[in-house]
């Protein structure tokens, strides 16, 4: 089986995917003083990875550098720590850069924008007038909660496309990959590339996360 090779990215180039690709802080809300960073690995090798920040006086990473293994993902825990000396809107970055184990060849590296807000729920006022009509007022909804509107009830579930998408990406997860000797008799358009796999994989995993956040 063919698989990505760190010797192949030696300029940099490794696409590096973290989620989420931006992180919020609020002065009024001490619950998100505590940021969490999740690495995605989807290679076949290990990777070491080290976070970089433009304003470190201001923020505790816990475990600013380790490893990934292959196939796997890491956590990294960031607190802001200077809420209260911080000006509001003040944006900072942090970098990531992902290495070949055992040296410190850069293979990949991306940026996560990182702002500080004065109020959550002046945020989130000013997103409910862009964005709903003035007669109804927003609230979530789990999966499977039922609710009354105007007299209708109904159901929330995902939406037919989203479950589609995960679906395909799960399918283009599962066909054999592009060069690889095999007896299969599928059509050798169905034999995907490195690159089309990987792009299915972190697909699926926005995809993922974005059902787990809204149960």
């Amino acid at each position: 089986m063919r698989s990505v090779q760190s010797s192949h990215f030696t300029d940099g180039s490794l696409p590096v995917f973290v989620f989420p690709d931006a992180l919020t802080f609020y002065q009024d809300d001490q619950s998100s003083h505590k940021q969490v960073l999740t690495v995605y690995n989807p290679y076949e090798f290990t990777l070491k990875f080290k976070v970089l920040c433009t304003a470190p006086s201001r923020y505790l990473v816990v475990e600013a550098e380790g490893i990934i293994k292959p196939r796997c993902c890491v956590d990294i825990v960031i607190r802001h720590t200077a809420v209260k000396t911080t000006d509001p809107n003040i944006q900072d970055k942090f970098k990531l850069h992902v290495f070949k184990q055992g040296t410190n060849k850069l293979l990949g590296q991306k940026e996560v924008l990182s702002v500080l807000l004065h109020s959550k729920s002046a945020q989130q006022d000013k997103s409910t007038r862009r964005g709903s009509s003035p007669r109804r007022s927003p609230r979530k909804v789990s999966f499977h909660e039922s609710v009354s509107y105007q007299g209708v009830d109904t159901t929330y579930t995902p939406s037919v496309w989203v479950v589609l998408l995960a679906v395909g990406c799960i399918a283009a997860l599962m066909l054999p990959l592009e060069g690889e000797s095999s007896s299969s008799r599928l059509p050798h358009y169905l034999f995907l590339s490195v690159n089309q796999k990987l792009i299915a994989a972190f697909i699926l995993g926005l995809v993922t996360m974005a059902l787990l956040l809204k149960t």
